[in-house]
């Protein structure tokens, strides 16, 4: 007799076999859902286990993140990724560490599992980055365990799930879901979701695990998670694509339901597509999950392609065909992705000064000023202009100016901290953006650049030139939607505009007697 979904669910919570999570992940579950605790909690909770503490460093200073600054410690991990972040990847790590126990006959592969898990995660991550607005933060654990309830069945009922998978591998018609409902009483989305409900997730991460599957049952009108949930589900499409025998038909679903479901264009579509392979190798790595390579999504059709052409070859001409084939794409993908590293850089890259573009500026200062907006805290921004930089040029030639503004952002790049960010605003004028950082202390900095620039010797091997550099300082603690960047940047200006109009070689700090609402000091 078949159980029910409550005998199901407390068979699953008794068992001696249901996986337990490590201390560290259990207690940080517990302390971010208090109101009262801070990011030094946090810090301290994770800073005592050594070995995870160097897995989250490796992680935050990959090109997972790509953040420009190097992070050195665990409390400046938890201040630069956010709560939210930091616990994913601690979870992250504490399942991924997950391995259930051999069992004779058992149908269920582990190793296939977290690779597969690990792959949807980094295609749901990859999908909803496509967006504009959304909150990426958690999508990458939600997604990873968003089969949990598969792994839940394989370790406490092996027997009954056994028989699940058999009959599923009889018939590739047969719904997963439906089948564990009529041989063991209840879904392994309703069980994964009841598991981690019982081991403290929160919403946010609950809400995918349970309708991942069926997204359309979600009615509850939260964006953010509805958003997530799509994310998942695309992402499970994918995933098809990569490890299924019938590549083409989750293909040609992808590119309908991803359209359909989060509005995706025609080109994001396409980006997710010819990134997810490598990304997934990438992100194992980061990991330390080892598996093997990736197929690209563009190989994979191929060769479904042309094995419906070979069907009526030889077996030798087939073999031929294929291997030449493989050579073939395996030239073009790394030909592929040295193009798109080139482009990557020289987009983010100004060519000059060899320091990060204006546009590189601007989406760093969104993300620290929505960091700032999350962890209630202070951000600065400096705006420095190199003094009479035309006439200079115009008396020394463009070849001198040009080596003056290399040797500038050398000189200045020693004098800001790992994660501050120093970008070419626009010709002779460059910008600062300081992190946590208040309005004194930034005017500090300010003053300390513009006296090592003013008594820095510009030796190019002939001449020694002497430069003086105006900076403008503004500072902000943004409390919501109201904050906006523009007008942020150009108090920025008007401070620089102050501080030349003085006589330049100074430094002036916005003031207004009138201060805007998400200016909280």
């Amino acid at each position: 007799m078949t159980m029910s979904r409550e005998e199901v669910l407390q068979t699953v919570l008794q068992s001696e076999d249901l996986p337990t999570l490590p201390i560290v992940a259990s207690k940080l579950i517990m302390l971010t859902g208090q109101e009262d605790t801070t990011l030094t909690d946090i810090a301290d909770l994770i800073s005592k286990d050594m070995a995870l503490s160097a897995k989250i460093l490796k992680v935050s200073n990959s090109a997972f993140y790509s953040f420009p600054q190097q992070i050195s410690s665990i409390n400046q991990a938890v201040s630069i990724l956010g709560t939210n972040a930091v616990r994913s990847l601690v979870l992250s790590f504490s399942f991924l560490s997950i391995r259930g126990k051999d069992k004779n006959g058992s149908s269920f592969n582990y190793v296939q599992f977290w690779e597969k898990s690990l792959a949807g995660a980094v295609a749901a991550k990859l999908i909803l980055e496509q967006i504009p607005g959304a909150d990426t933060e958690e999508i990458f654990i939600s997604a990873l365990l968003r089969n949990i309830g598969q792994l839940l069945f394989a370790s406490t009922l092996p027997d009954l799930y056994n028989q699940v998978l058999a009959r599923v591998a009889e018939n590739g018609e047969l719904s997963e879901s439906t089948v564990e409902e009529e041989l063991i009483g209840a879904q392994h989305s309703s069980i994964g979701y009841a598991v981690a409900e019982h081991w403290g997730f929160p919403k946010t991460l609950l809400q995918p695990i349970r309708f991942h599957h069926k997204p359309s049952e979600y009615t509850n009108g939260d964006k953010a998670v509805s958003r997530s949930i799509n994310a998942i589900y695309l992402a499970d499409l994918l995933i098809q694509i990569l490890y299924s025998d019938s590549p083409e038909k989750y293909h040609k679903q992808f590119r309908s339901e991803a359209k359909k479901r989060l509005g995706l264009k025609v080109l994001a579509i396409n980006k997710i597509l010819k990134k997810v392979h490598s990304l997934v190798d990438q992100t194992a790595e980061y990991f330390g999950l080892k598996m093997p390579p990736t197929k690209s999504v563009e190989e994979i059709l191929q060769e479904a392609n042309l094995k419906l052409s070979l069907l009526n070859l030889s077996y030798e001409e087939m073999n031929r065909e294929l291997i030449q084939s493989k050579m073939e794409l395996e030239k073009l993908t790394r030909e592929l992705e040295q193009k798109n590293k080139l482009l990557e850089n020289l987009a983010n890259i100004d060519g000059l000064t060899e320091i990060n573009n204006h546009r590189f500026f601007q989406n760093f200062l969104d993300q620290e000023i929505n960091r700032s907006i999350r962890n209630e805290r202070t951000i600065s921004i400096l705006l420095a202009d190199i003094d009479h930089f035309k006439k200079f040029n115009d008396t020394y030639g463009h070849q001198t100016g040009d080596f003056i503004l290399k040797e500038f952002c050398r000189v200045c790049k020693e004098n800001i901290r790992e994660y501050d960010l120093i970008a070419r605003y626009g010709g002779e004028e460059f910008i600062f953006v300081l992190p946590e950082t208040e309005p004194e202390e930034a005017k500090i900095v300010a003053e300390k650049i513009r006296s090592e620039v003013e008594n820095f010797d510009f030796d190019d091997g002939e001449s020694v030139y002497r430069v003086t550099i105006s900076i403008g300082v503004a500072s902000a603690r943004p409390s919501g939607r109201d904050f906006k960047k523009n007008e942020f940047i150009g108090l920025a200006d008007e401070a620089l505009y102050h501080a030349k109009g003085n006589g330049r070689n100074r430094v002036a700090m916005y003031s207004s007697n009138k201060k805007k609402k998400w200016f909280n000091f």
